[in-house]
């Protein structure tokens, strides 16, 4: 804005009203205010929302991919603090009538993601729980270090579903080039199963030009995230293989295009993430 000729008063303005997305924020602060009237003492505390860890979970991001597209890497322990804040709030103090599918899905990924990158802040949670006489509980949550990734299956059904869903969200986008820098080999895995084709920007393109003629667009709502879209098939314990597939929501419904992909699990354990090879992108 400087470059730009503008003053400093009115930067100043402008930067004041630059604010980030808040959802729900008249309902929140309706209901704050009704809790309040009953609970004087938390006059002194105000509501922030934010939508970080929900723009998270929609993006299919891991914690690396969320820093770097947001270009946050000098804040990065702030950003797990956040995420580690509220893994805590939501298992502690959403009631058991509330809770759902879903949001068990979400707390479990969200535990499993904090837990990846850093265990010692959950450590750190579970000393101070136990200090509030809750900590037989937490403390059996929480190892001296990362556990492998798929231990917890349905934290790692969430992950892999999440990284499947990031594709299609790129797909609906075009993004050739970054669904090409998703298909590369993950650094750190000892097991990188080489795909029977290079999945490059051009190969992208190739597999989903024939879709684009048929349709305007790929599904990326609330129904194109529907559990009945996405399939897994685990296969036997010892080959540690899951076979996925991820179909896409087309205008028409016919729902006859599909991303298959392969996950390694042995690979995921070593990188503390979801490690996918997709195979195929066509329609049946």
């Amino acid at each position: 804005m400087k470059a730009d000729g503008i003053e400093y008063d009115e930067r100043m303005e402008l930067l004041d009203a630059v604010s980030w997305p808040k959802p729900l924020e008249e309902l929140l602060d309706h209901a704050y205010e009704t809790y309040r009237q009953s609970h004087p003492w938390v006059s002194e505390y105000e509501l922030s929302p934010k939508s970080v860890v929900r723009d998270m979970y929609e993006r299919g991001a891991t914690f690396t991919e969320y820093i770097r597209a947001y270009d946050l890497m000098r804040s990065e322990g702030v950003v797990l603090r956040y995420l580690a804040d509220a893994y805590r709030a939501l298992r502690q103090t959403v009631g058991e009538a509330s809770r759902t599918e879903e949001l068990n899905d979400l707390v479990e990924w969200l535990g499993e993601l904090v837990r990846q990158v850093d265990s010692s802040l959950l450590d750190e949670w579970a000393q101070l729980a136990e200090g509030a006489g809750v900590g037989a509980e937490v403390r059996a949550f929480v190892d001296d270090g990362p556990p492998p990734v798929t231990r917890n299956v349905r934290a790692f059904r969430v992950l892999v579903r999440n990284a499947m869903f990031a594709r299609v969200a790129l797909a609906a986008r075009q993004d050739w080039r970054r669904l090409s820098e998703l298909s590369q080999p993950v650094e750190g895995t000892h097991r990188q199963v080489v795909a029977d084709r290079v999945w490059d920007a051009d190969a992208w393109a190739d597999a989903l030009d024939p879709y684009f003629d048929e349709h305007d667009e790929v599904g990326t709502g609330p129904a194109a995230r529907s559990p009945g879209l996405f399939v897994v098939d685990t296969g036997s314990p010892a080959e540690r293989v899951w076979r996925v597939k991820q179909i896409l929501d087309d205008p028409d419904g016919n729902h006859d295009w599909q991303i298959w992909a392969e996950i390694d699990l042995a690979a995921s354990d070593e990188v503390g993430e979801a490690v996918v090879r997709v195979t195929r992108v066509g329609a049946l």
